[in-house]
């Protein structure tokens, strides 16, 4: 991004974008624009989107698009609607990522499968975990040929590879208690029964820092793995000689349908609500959604550009051989993004806790997925209200005072 910060300095001497790296930037952003010094341009994440929006913290950039002639036509389409909300486009993309199967092909030869046909269904992929399954003399478990549980950062999306989704925005619905979702949580307890909670808990502590060659996949620990394309950069550093495959996730052998299903998320853009701003922060969010901008920011990230045109010389000399994969995948229609409702990251935090019910062997995939459902349901109802109170209370402020009570759009 400093790259091109700086090239976007240098093109023009109108205006000067100051470049400011911060941990913790979503909660920072949201308390500068609540205290009334927010920046003109802020980079969040595309799950903040629908959060910022409901709390009207972040300006619509609908007009904006409008006039720089910016629209979904220019995005593979996943990613522009990740800056969709209720209507309205809220950001743009910087870096986006989408998610597929990474396999070691040393193990798989070593295991006599063939390293360059990765498992193509659910039960290819059982069968494969077991065959590079090692124990040692001990009967400890040494090698694991996949564990839903590693790396842990999708535990709340395995309903999608079997056709599930976690909420039904017509009828403003939780569904994670669905048929869809309760069978893929039930095949990820059937890897903890058949390898033993105890076993596995043992074996995933000797897992080294991610970014380490300690990597549980990285140094053969897993042989299979749902990493997204980011996953090069790691395998460049620190396992350079490693000979792995990319390719997308399998699906239920009895769901062809489900072909290519894949987590799409991005880094994005934003213009606080209050930005001094906010017409030249649309100037350099426009500069880098343009096809050189873009371009010159994914490279250096490694990843593949959101937009829909990308130059031929992008795909050459990109270094993941596999980055076409990733782009093919984030077209797919079975790519799917985290629910656009203002308690995600509530649900999100609920999911994981029945995952690690479901893991543990402490609940069954129904029970702990019903409990989830009820108690978001709940919570949904209650924020929707609080919502449309909220809305009310701005409307009848503007009636009174049109000029110092920002519209909603």
């Amino acid at each position: 991004m400093r790259a091109v910060v700086e090239e976007f300095n240098w093109r023009q001497d109108r205006i000067f974008v100051d470049l400011l790296t911060i941990s913790r930037v979503d909660q920072k952003m949201l308390l500068a624009t609540a205290g009334g010094v927010p920046p003109d341009v802020a980079g969040l994440w595309s799950f903040n989107v629908n959060v910022y929006a409901d709390k009207n913290a972040i300006l619509p950039l609908d007009e904006y698009c409008r006039r720089a002639g910016i629209g979904p036509e220019d995005y593979i389409p996943a990613y522009w609607d990740l800056g969709v909300y209720k209507g309205h486009v809220w950001a743009l993309p910087t870096t986006p990522a989408s998610i597929a199967l990474h396999w070691n092909k040393d193990l798989f030869r070593k295991a006599g499968l063939d390293p360059e046909r990765p498992p193509r269904t659910i039960e290819e992929l059982d069968e494969y975990a077991a065959k590079l399954t090692k124990y040692d003399e001990k009967g400890n478990l040494v090698q694991i040929g996949f564990m839903p549980s590693e790396p842990g950062w999708w535990n709340w999306a395995w309903g999608y590879f079997f056709g599930g989704k976690l909420y039904d925005e017509e009828t403003q619905r939780i569904t994670c208690a669905s048929p869809e979702n309760i069978r893929a949580f039930e095949w990820v307890q059937s890897y903890a029964k058949k390898y033993g909670v105890s076993a596995l808990q043992t074996f995933q502590s000797g897992f080294g820092n991610f970014s380490s060659p300690q990597n549980a996949f990285l140094a053969g620990k897993v042989a299979m793995e749902l990493q997204g394309v980011w996953m090069h950069n790691f395998i460049d550093k620190y396992a350079p000689h490693l000979d792995w495959g990319a390719a997308p996730f399998p699906h239920p052998a009895d769901r062809p349908d489900l072909y290519g299903v894949t987590n799409v998320e991005e880094d994005i853009l934003v213009i606080p609500r209050g930005a001094k701003h906010p017409d030249e922060a649309f100037e350099f969010i426009k500069f880098v959604n343009s096809q050189e901008g873009m371009e010159l920011l994914c490279m250096g990230q490694r990843k593949h550009t959101p937009l829909s045109r990308v130059s031929r010389e992008f795909l050459e000399s990109h270094p993941n051989p596999y980055i076409e994969v990733f782009i093919s995948l984030a077209k797919s229609p079975n790519a799917f993004s985290t629910p656009k409702i203002g308690i995600w990251t509530e649900y999100r935090d609920e999911l994981a806790a029945a995952f690690d019910d479901i893991w543990l062997l402490r609940k069954t995939p129904e029970e702990a997925l019903r409990q989830v459902q009820e108690r978001m349901q709940r919570k949904l109802e209650r924020e929707l209200r609080r919502q449309r109170r909220w809305r009310r209370e701005i409307a009848w402020l503007r009636e009174l005072c049109p000029l110092s009570v920002p519209m909603l759009p």
